[in-house]
């Protein structure tokens, strides 16, 4: 049975290992447009965990960071409490229908990923330290 082969009445979440979406979570950021922009990003790249993306809704940063509140399980452990932004979420399309790489225009897993990028956008970007 794939992970597609579900009863709408059933629980993804339930079936979804190891939680998926509450492994990481995002941050929107400005479009980084001038070389400086991608150089804050590069040095948030340089931290561990840290990936970013560019989807139709614009630029994330990525951090791989699970929840502290996942239960070995995968269940969550404030549930009843959890915050309003977990409440919100919706699994009607999600992680477990499709992976979310699907819908990136840009992905960027590490530092040196998107530093070959920004070499390539902007001709001078060797020479912005002398």
């Amino acid at each position: 049975m794939s992970t597609t082969d579900y009863s709408p009445d059933e629980n993804k979440c339930a079936r979804c290992q190891p939680s998926r979406c509450c492994s990481y979570f995002t941050q929107q950021i400005d479009t980084p447009r001038s070389m400086a922009d991608f150089d804050v990003l590069l040095w948030q790249l340089a931290h561990r965990d840290a990936q970013a993306y560019q989807d139709e809704d614009g630029w994330f940063l990525l951090i791989n960071n699970p929840c502290t509140q996942l239960l070995p399980d995968g269940g969550c452990g404030i549930y009843h409490t959890r915050p309003q932004i977990c409440r919100n979420h919706s699994n009607d399309y999600c992680e477990f229908d499709s992976p979310a790489e699907d819908g990136f225009k840009r992905f960027f897993p590490d530092h040196l990923a998107l530093e070959t990028y920004c070499r390539k956008r902007f001709k001078r970007w060797d020479k912005r330290f002398k």
